[in-house]
């Protein structure tokens, strides 16, 4: 019986860097990261409140993450789906249907980082 470990290290979701606190492994972004994407500066005038919100907490609870350049892999509200998400477009009902919505929003929030 062999005893074997792995010591798997956390990363930032955004510039991949080692995370060291517990604090950064929890959110999925480290210190310097997470202040760029606060104080990101995107226009939010075409979204509703509650969708800036959405948004916010998506990245907070790091249940939006990077696939490509501009592709993001986003969860549901409710965590049961998964979407794939742009800054202009998205897999989710209402991305579907045409109209913007807090994935996209995310998406925009994390690029401007």
């Amino acid at each position: 019986m062999q005893n074997t470990t792995t010591t798997e290290q956390a990363r930032c979701l955004h510039c991949h860097r080692i995370l060291t606190s517990a604090k950064s492994i929890a959110l999925g972004y480290g210190p310097r990261c997470a202040r760029k994407i606060r104080n990101a500066a995107v226009d939010t005038s075409d979204y509703k409140a509650h969708q800036i919100a959405s948004a916010r907490e998506l990245i907070a609870d790091a249940a939006i993450i990077p696939l490509r350049s501009v592709v993001f892999l986003a969860v549901s509200t409710d965590g049961t789906e998964t979407y794939r998400s742009t800054p202009t477009a998205c897999t989710c009902p209402a991305g579907l249907k045409g109209a913007r919505c807090y994935h996209q929003l995310a998406a925009r929030l994390l690029l401007a980082a």
